[in-house]
């Protein structure tokens, strides 16, 4: 099961409050301001920013 869309359009980066998108696996949600990815785990995002990983 894929996020609801209607959730995607709300939600936001916790950090920089800025844009966020799918990775193109969809098993994160990528912040390009921040460098970080937000996993996604069992359909539900975690939207921790302790628990985000820097992009490479």
């Amino acid at each position: 099961m894929a996020i609801n869309q209607e959730l995607l359009d709300i939600l936001v980066c916790p950090k920089c409050k800025g844009m966020i998108y799918l990775t193109e696996d969809q098993d994160g949600l990528i912040c390009d301001h921040c460098k970080l990815i937000y996993e996604i785990r069992e359909d539900i995002p975690v939207m921790l920013i302790d628990e985000a990983k820097p992009i490479d």
